[in-house]
């Protein structure tokens, strides 16, 4: 008689919802480790104990350790009154129009300007 696979057993557990659960906690540690590019750590755990004649208790656990997030850092201005600002105080502010958006007639190049030339 061959071993089954630890799969299939993994599946037998809480009728397959302690696979699942472990599936998550595996899609959530990718996804960080892929954002932050730092390691991170899935561990499964089976306690094994005897039941009775035959047969044995399993008491699944799964954890994951997610790599922290680093926070990006937000760059503010101190002020003269010292306050924070998102704009630097000592800088020149930029006189800024909105653009007219109005459609104007399109023009066309003139035609018969000759051959093109190429640098050399």
């Amino acid at each position: 008689m061959a071993i089954r696979p630890i799969t299939d057993t993994l599946r037998m557990i809480d009728s397959g919802v302690f696979v699942d659960i472990a599936s998550e906690k595996l899609n959530q540690l990718i996804k960080r480790v892929d954002d932050t590019g730092k390691s991170g750590k899935l561990t499964i755990t089976l306690d094994i104990k005897p039941a009775r004649a035959g047969a044995m208790n399993i008491v699944p656990n799964v954890s994951a350790k997610l790599p922290e997030a680093k926070a990006d850092p937000t760059l503010l201005w101190i002020t003269p009154e010292f306050n924070f600002s998102t704009e630097n105080p000592n800088q020149q502010k930029l006189d800024l129009r909105q653009v007219d958006t109005t459609p104007t007639e399109m023009r066309e190049a003139a035609t018969g300007a000759g051959p093109l030339r190429s640098a050399s």
